[in-house]
């Protein structure tokens, strides 16, 4: 599977984003996609997990903000960004896992940048 992320921007402090993950591949739909983001000189942290059936799992900070959804038929996960936070400020990437967090792909990451 192929990952491509897109949707990302500038947008000021309370705004919305949302970000497409679309992939090429028949079995997208076998895969638990994340959301990864990594803001300058931090670690790269999950922010959001969608599983085969749909189950959601959000880290803390963006609990009750970024919604995590997929359309198999079209083959893209997205990440709706709601309420936004100059502390969002990240390259947002997504990437496609087993239950097992053994990652098969990548995307090439999306920058989003919140201004205060």
């Amino acid at each position: 599977v192929q990952l491509q992320a897109s949707g990302g921007g500038l947008v000021q402090s309370g705004g919305s984003l949302r970000l497409s993950c679309a992939a090429s591949g028949r079995i997208f739909s076998t895969y638990i996609i994340d959301w990864h983001r990594q803001a300058p000189g931090k670690q790269r942290e999950l922010v959001a997990s969608i599983t085969t059936g749909g189950t959601t799992d959000y880290a803390d900070p963006v609990k009750g903000r970024f919604i995590i959804s997929r359309d198999n038929a079209k083959n893209t996960v997205y990440l709706q960004m709601n309420s936004l936070k100059p502390e969002d400020t990240a390259v947002y990437y997504c990437a496609a896992r087993g239950w097992a967090f053994q990652y098969a792909a990548w995307g090439q990451g999306t920058l989003v940048t919140v201004s205060s």
